[in-house]
């Protein structure tokens, strides 16, 4: 429901337009960095970056296994560290929220030969395939086991023999999987003779079940491993392989292994160490260990505590273990203990540390470390939480933060930096201007692309074409927050309008963004400002906003409180604002989380919105996930009554208004559960409402023909019913 794995970022506008394709491919640079990779209907190739010349280094003939009568389907390739090799994923198949499972093949360049890997097991079964440094080998996971095999006899090697449903080797469990954005769960040592991986061990865990009652005549149940909020989650380790014994080492990481968690594995660079982030179970202390690969032993080198909570590390490149410089004398480590989200330099002991993002802002995200030139590339907006731009400061922590992106492009900016620090590819977009892409070099950010230039685009733009407007509003208690608005075409202030509110309101994402896309609402069937509604959307205290630590933890233990009064003060507000919106015809609507504030803005302050959509909402916050809950929550068993006040299943009696609930019965996220239990607290109070079930649908509600469609209609036919569109002449005061 909530998480934007940070390695798989969505455009949160859209928050329920989940991607159930595979994992997006990232650019592949060459270790120059002075090429990237493709793939394409001509095969797979090398172009340079700076003359585009491209030079095909497998033909997609080459790509054809013998006896098939056309290439394979390349889903995402990878290269060998030694260049020597290619590994080729195709046939993929669905796991929860990506294709993450199917085939692999081994192209040989100087051989020029084609295998497939993991011959005799089943089809399709095959997960996170690599090949080892050396390029001797190639180890994967099916069926919860991982296996090695020889990429010159073919001979496969199982390594782990007790992968079961509950016990998992190498990948994840679902909650781990949601929350933490872990999938490819081993590490190739740098020396190629172990594999360090995670173990779940989900026997305790109960099973949601799921039913399917429509693909036959008997329905079944589909079972998932899933903690609930105040259960414990699956206990967690980490194993090294020694591939000559086959014997695997158990890192003896202090404490109660179900009560921590482990996000973050890999190992230290040009060693036989491994690094690993610890997190307690309420997520408010971060402990990093380096443990000695052959013994097991633990040695514990930094931590840090939050009284809210502290946040995973990004996922970069290091195969999610950390980010190395100083030939592994020191690590790159992402904190707010300063206000700020800044980056620090970390010795490997954890006794130094500097801080190399200095300032009153925050780092959005990390975009390239370049030791060699003494740099840090990263992603910020200092003075406006809507856009993002790129910056550059120095590793020594000297010096102030120097923005490269162009001053006058203003909205959302994202950058793929090659390797050497020379080249990127640049997008931009703001709400009013498509995504326009091109190469650039760096540190000057000059375009190589003249005519095609995103400056050159950007000059010939009509600002006045951008219906959408940024404003802040400010609330009686003092808070601030960004907002947008799409207003009615052809307004005239002399009448009233009716006005939709767009919420998410939860610390997974932000809606208020300036970039293309803002603004529109898919949901609708037609033109909801040609048919005279305005559009608006806030972020509220306990978003993901680049505005510091104390604007994101403020909504800790408060989800559904906090977050809910910032959002229905704001709107009073702007209706106070602008006497030309129609107190009486006031909706809301949301997705996920923004389902479950739809209800509680619904049920919490029935004097300010009249109409409410909502679409798979925790309707009870006992019934989510414990990752996600408790890092924001904290446990049941300490503070149950925060829980219960922020559920909106504790207010469904105070309806007043109209609401239209939907949810998919096949929700492994949210589950069904939580429609069935706010269809019954509104039953007993007697309040009407309308209700869609959509059956085996999962959280993102697209599966099967006309589904989209169907919903669009149903969205719109309500919101028109129940919050008519149009001008209204205003009723004469007495």
């Amino acid at each position: 429901m909530h998480h934007i794995p940070a390695s798989r970022i969505f455009l949160f506008f859209c928050c329920i337009l989940f991607s159930f394709t595979a994992i997006a491919q990232e650019l592949q640079w060459t270790p120059d960095g002075n090429s990237y990779w493709v793939s394409d209907k001509e095969g797979i190739a090398q172009v340079n970056f700076a003359t585009r010349q491209k030079n095909v280094i497998v033909s997609a003939n080459r790509l054809t296994p013998a006896g098939a009568a056309k290439p394979l389907s390349v889903r995402s390739f990878k290269p060998s560290a030694n260049g020597k090799k290619i590994l080729v994923f195709t046939n993929t198949q669905r796991v929860w929220r990506y294709e993450t499972r199917g085939d692999y093949w081994v192209y040989d360049i100087g051989s020029e030969t084609l295998r497939q890997l993991g011959l005799g097991l089943p089809a399709a079964s095959l997960m996170f395939a690599k090949i080892s440094p050396d390029g001797l080998s190639a180890a994967y996971v099916s069926r919860h086991n991982i296996y090695v095999e020889n990429l010159a006899s073919g001979k496969i090697t199982r390594l782990t023999s007790d992968g079961t449903d509950k016990i998992i080797n190498g990948t994840f469990d679902w909650a781990y999987e949601e929350e933490f954005d872990c999938r490819d769960g081993f590490r190739w040592s740098p020396d190629s003779k172990s594999i360090a991986y995670w173990q779940i061990d989900a026997s305790d865990v109960k099973y949601f079940l799921m039913i399917n009652n429509t693909d036959s005549i008997y329905s079944r149940t589909i079972p998932v491993e899933y903690p609930k909020v105040g259960e414990n989650p699956s206990a967690c380790r980490i194993g090294v392989i020694n591939l000559k014994s086959k014997k695997t080492t158990w890192m003896k990481v202090p404490g109660d292994p179900v009560q921590h968690y482990i996000p973050r594995m890999g190992w230290v660079p040009g060693s036989t160490g491994i690094v690993l982030q610890q997190l307690d179970r309420k997520q408010q202390e971060s402990k990093i260990f380096i443990c000695q690969a052959a013994t097991g032993a633990a040695t514990q080198v930094y931590a840090e505590r939050d009284e809210a909570w502290t946040d995973v590390q990004d996922v970069w490149r290091n195969e999610g273990g950390l980010e190395w410089i100083s030939q592994g004398n020191e690590f790159i480590w992402a904190s707010e203990k300063n206000g700020w989200r800044s980056y620090y330099r970390v010795s490997r002991d954890g006794q130094r540390e500097v801080n190399i993002t200095p300032g009153d802002y925050d780092v959005i995200s990390p975009v390239l470390l370049d030791a060699a030139n003494n740099a840090f590339y990263f992603m910020a907006s200092p003075d406006n939480a809507t856009e993002r731009y790129l910056y550059r400061t120095s590793l020594d922590g000297t010096g102030k933060a120097v923005r490269l992106t162009p001053m006058d492009q203003k909205g959302t900016h994202s950058y793929q930096i090659s390797s050497n620090g020379l080249w990127a590819f640049h997008s931009f977009s703001n709400a009013g201007f498509p995504t326009v892409r091109e190469r650039i070099s760096l540190p000057d950010h000059r375009s190589l692309d003249v005519e095609d230039s995103v400056a050159a685009k950007w000059s010939k733009h009509d600002p006045g074409k951008n219906k959408v407007e940024f404003f802040q509003v400010t609330t009686p208690e003092g808070v601030t927050m960004d907002g947008w608005m799409v207003k009615p075409a052809n307004l005239d202030t002399t009448k009233k309008y009716p006005v939709v509110f767009y919420v998410y309101s939860e610390p997974a994402g932000a809606t208020v963004r300036n970039a293309w896309g803002t603004g529109s609402n898919w949901m609708y069937d037609g033109d909801a400002a040609a048919d005279g509604y305005c559009y608006i959307s806030l972020d509220n205290r306990g978003t993901p906003a680049p505005k510091g630590r104390a604007w994101r933890k403020a909504i800790y233990r408060k989800i559904g409180i906090v977050n809910i009064r910032d959002q229905a003060l704001g709107a009073q507000a702007l209706l106070k604002r602008w006497s030309w919106l129609d107190e009486n015809r006031v909706a809301v609507h949301g997705w996920s989380g923004g389902g479950s504030a739809t209800l509680n803005l619904l049920f919490q302050y029935p004097e300010t919105y009249q109409t409410g959509i909502s679409v798979a909402a925790v309707a009870d916050q006992l019934c989510y996930d414990n990752i996600y809950q408790e890092r924001y929550m904290g446990l049941p068993q300490e503070n149950r009554e925060d829980f219960v006040a922020g559920s909106p299943v504790t207010h469904a009696k105070n309806l007043k208004g109209n609401l239209l609930y939907i949810h998919g019965t096949g929700d492994d996220n949210v589950h069904f559960q939580n429609a069935e239990l706010l269809v019954n607290e509104l039953v007993k109070h007697g309040k009407l409402f309308q209700y869609m079930a959509y059956p085996n649908r999962s959280h993102g509600i697209s599966e099967g023909e006309g589904t989209s469609e169907h919903l669009k209609r149903l969205f719109t036919r309500y919101l028109q019913e129940n919050c008519p569109a149009g001008a209204r002449s205003r009723v004469p005061g007495p």
